[in-house]
């Protein structure tokens, strides 16, 4: 599997969390798909050049959330659950859509202002821009 996950020195947050969201993304996008097998934690520690702790503990936390599922001995999976992909695409709304109120709020915008420019642009792509 190409993993296609990239570490920034440049991201504020921890590596682990960068991997987490990033593997999340692929999941809501259906780029891994559910029962898909995920890199080793030795083969993307090497490929993303971090250490194997930071990548098990992505993987451990994932878990813990129920994203993937790691079976002794087999490796790790995307989990089977089928409204996962819509949870994490609804968590991947949010963010962007807190970090657009944030952005509005450093620029003076109102509430109704804002509105108006999400209203504005989801007109923009109904007409297929």
């Amino acid at each position: 599997m190409h993993t296609s996950l990239h570490i920034s020195q440049t991201d504020a947050r921890p590596m682990y969390l960068q991997i987490m969201e990033q593997i999340r993304q692929r999941i809501a996008l259906g780029d891994w798909q559910p029962g898909q097998e995920l890199p080793s934690i030795r083969a993307l520690a090497v490929a993303l050049r971090v250490s194997v702790i930071t990548v098990k503990r992505a993987y451990e936390e994932l878990g813990a959330e129920g994203v993937i599922v790691t079976r002794h001995g087999r490796g790790s999976f995307v989990a089977d659950r089928v409204a996962l992909t819509n949870d994490l695409q609804e968590q991947r709304l949010d963010e962007h859509l807190l970090e657009a109120a944030r952005l509005a709020r450093v620029m003076g915008l109102s509430d109704d202002e804002l509105a108006t420019r999400l209203r504005k642009i989801k007109r923009k792509l109904g007409k297929g821009e």
